[in-house]
């Protein structure tokens, strides 16, 4: 009997642990995939954060290193630089790269550091308490925001890509979603490129992937992939958001 789907081998036999409907699993296992077709897993360490990303040093089976919450940036790049012929990568939420750790996103791509960082996108925390994020939609309701964003209080969310994409050293910033088959072979494409802008040695790699939160959304599964389409992708600007010419030539 020929065999036509396998568990890759860039993850560990560990069973994923998210909530259900969560899409962190859809995504851990695309960079999965990536990893073992550049036959770069020997060659990797990732960079976990804290929260329910943070759970991804357990299901990957390249090398990781811990980082207190919003510094993973600060501790891939310390690794990048000891390490250079590493390929390193973040994995992070969205509270975690985009609030907490702010500076250090930025300033990464500032200096056009050479690691790959992908940001799960569900706009609000996770593990810490469903809070209000900088991602946080107008209007959205969550443990710090019980009546809604209020944006005359809160502001408007941030789209953070787009922010990332105007420093010079970023070369490739990307953002996707996780909800369709389709969309899920077009976010591949994009970490798989992102990984590759790091092995050709050209700057900072970012891909942002919007995803679900069924629990602290308080709704079904197949809701939230609903909600997602229809509140989520308006909001943030789809696609890939720069590809600089040396990128275009990978």
């Amino acid at each position: 009997m020929e065999k036509v789907f396998a568990r890759t081998k860039g993850l560990t036999d560990v069973s994923f642990s998210f909530c259900p409907g969560c899409t962190h699993g859809t995504i851990m296992r695309l960079i999965a995939e990536v990893l073992e077709e550049l036959d770069i897993i020997e060659e990797t360490i990732g960079i976990s954060p804290v929260g329910c990303a943070g759970f991804c040093q357990d299901f990957f089976s390249c090398d990781f290193v811990g980082a207190p919450h919003g510094r993973a940036q600060a501790v891939g790049i310390g690794v990048k630089r000891a390490l250079p012929d590493k390929n390193v990568f973040t994995y992070q939420g969205d509270g975690d790269i985009a609030a907490i750790g702010t500076q250090h996103a930025i300033h990464a791509a500032a200096r056009g550091e050479k690691i790959t960082s992908i940001m799960v996108n569900n706009a609000i925390y996770g593990m810490t308490g469903g809070q209000m994020a900088p991602t946080t939609l107008e209007g959205m309701k969550t443990s710090t925001s019980p009546y809604g964003r209020n944006v005359s209080v809160d502001g408007l969310p941030m789209d953070f890509p787009k922010l990332i994409a105007n420093l010079e050293g970023a070369v490739y910033v990307a953002s996707v979603s996780v909800d369709s088959p389709k969309n899920i072979a077009q976010a591949k494409k994009a970490i798989k490129k992102a990984f590759q802008v790091q092995q050709a040695g050209l700057g900072f790699a970012l891909v942002s992937v919007l995803s679900t939160c069924p629990t602290n959304w308080g709704l079904s599964p197949v809701d939230s992939l609903k909600w997602l389409r229809e509140n989520m992708m308006p909001v943030y600007e789809m696609g890939e958001l720069k590809v600089t010419e040396e990128v275009k030539s990978l």
